[in-house]
């Protein structure tokens, strides 16, 4: 095949390994399925409809795939959890729902590659025994859905998809349902009730389980978008090779979103681990801006704990663990989780000290407040008391006792909800308050020590 050319201005960068976004802003591609046919598309899935089923999860799970979605757990494991016992339909759903502040990669993959992710959708709806998909796509995303369509349509013409693909015995259908932009379809349960036709709350886990008891009660695998593309990109290659990118438990390539205070923000795939948060700061996207200094980065999406820039961490264990700064943290799964935070979806999002902290923490709880689904109390209440209490922070007429019933709010979120979103909530205030108290103090005003603060003066004083 010839050298990929890209578009002027966007080339990727040296340190870039690029697998999924290969085809991103590429000089004369297009998403048809002419073009997607003369690089060999779909050459994958006839080749893994020439396997056994199980043989295909095994490729997954060799390749050591995890999750790009949030959670970062392994996608042939979670394949593996249908019942084998199960004679109900299986079901496959694409999370295309891309919700989390600071991530901005898989609209990529719907508008300029849809049928590599059909393609991928079809590998493992072979793998799993699904013969009934679902795209839910966020309904911001309205060309996004068209090109799914036009691209599905496509298939269907080819015999990609359909009755009988390819001569093979295995029948799929693939359907793009649009969501309507809530944060908490992002969850998987959440999804699936909304899917079908309900109220997007939550199901408690145990027992309902996707890939036991998932859309219609029925065993139901959710991934997401990058997620489901690298399926085809394992089967290509196979998993051994497709293992040898990355480093040990963080295999293949992620692509990451950097925003905020950068010089060249935007997505950038990299091998996961191979690339430290200075190298990816200073390096890829050009460092800093000028004159300014590094004050903390949110390395996993906006749910994702703070990490201060002059915090040292401890990554390893025994004999192995080290203390490094900020700047030495490896961007894969299991050493941002040793310095207390997570890969979560890829939003990097950088922070300088021109930023205000009060401010910041104030725009992700007023957004965690809009997103509550409102099914438990602890977070429908507490959400909402964290953005006004931190309204009033940044507006200066908190207490200083203020920031440790902001604390206290947060903590009692953390670990009594449904789903997660109780955490992605809480977590941005609890990581906050312990790193920048000090911050978030000075912004209170001392003349309000002492207040006594009830209900209704605490209302009054957050619409101040």
């Amino acid at each position: 095949m010839s050298r990929v050319i890209y578009k002027e201005g966007r080339e990727p960068h040296p340190r870039e390994h690029r697998v999924v976004f290969k085809n991103v802003d590429r000089e004369g591609w297009d998403p048809s399925m002419d073009m997607y046919l003369s690089e060999g598309g779909y050459d994958q899935l006839k080749k893994a409809l020439t396997l056994k089923p199980g043989e295909v999860t095994d490729e997954v799970k060799k390749a050591g795939l995890r999750g790009r979605g949030g959670a970062g757990f392994p996608a042939g494991v979670k394949w593996g959890f249908i019942p084998p016992t199960n004679e109900k339909p299986v079901y496959l759903i694409c999370n295309a729902d891309e919700s989390e502040p600071g991530t901005f990669k898989d609209r990529y993959i719907i508008h300029q590659d849809p049928h590599q992710l059909i393609e991928g959708m079809a590998i493992s709806c072979f793998a799993v025994g699904a013969h009934l998909a679902y795209i839910y796509i966020r309904e911001e995303f309205p060309e996004g859905a068209q090109i799914l369509e036009k691209a599905i349509e496509e298939a269907h013409k080819k015999g990609f998809l359909g009755k009988d693909i390819q001569g093979s015995g295995f029948d799929l259908e693939i359907y793009v349902h649009r969501g309507a932009g809530a944060y908490i379809c992002g969850e998987e349960t959440g999804l699936i009730e909304s899917l079908e036709g309900k109220r997007p709350y939550p199901r408690i886990k145990p027992p309902y389980f996707p890939a036991a008891m998932g859309l219609y009660l029925c065993p139901t695998i959710v991934n997401n978008v990058e997620t489901l593309c690298h399926v085809k990109h394992i089967m290509e290659i196979g998993s051994e090779k497709w293992s040898q990118t990355g480093k040990p438990n963080n295999t293949g390539t992620r692509i990451l979103c950097v925003s905020g205070d950068v010089k060249k923000p935007g997505y950038y795939e990299v091998q996961v681990g191979h690339v430290t948060m200075g190298e990816l700061i200073n390096d890829i996207c050009g460092g800093l801006k000028d004159g300014r200094e590094l004050k903390a980065v949110i390395p996993g999406g906006s749910s994702a704990k703070v990490l201060r820039a002059d915090e040292k961490f401890t990554i390893g264990r025994g004999d192995d663990a080290k203390e490094i700064s900020i700047w030495d943290i490896p961007m894969d799964f299991d050493s941002l989780a040793a310095c207390g935070s997570m890969a979560g979806s890829g939003g990097v999002i950088v922070i300088d000290d021109s930023r205000s902290i009060s401010w910041v923490l104030n725009n992700i709880n007023n957004f965690y407040a809009h997103e509550s689904c409102g099914q438990c109390t602890p977070c429908r209440e507490g959400s909402l008391w964290m953005k006004k209490i931190t309204d009033r922070v940044v507006a200066g007429k908190a207490s200083p006792a203020d920031i440790d019933t902001l604390d206290s709010v947060a903590r009692n979120i953390d670990g009594r909800t449904i789903c997660a979103f109780g955490e992605a909530s809480s977590w941005p205030t609890e990581s906050f308050v312990e790193k920048f108290r000090d911050e978030l103090v000075a912004d209170t005003n001392p003349e309000l020590e002492g207040v006594v603060v009830n209900a209704e003066t605490f209302t009054a004083a957050a619409n101040l």
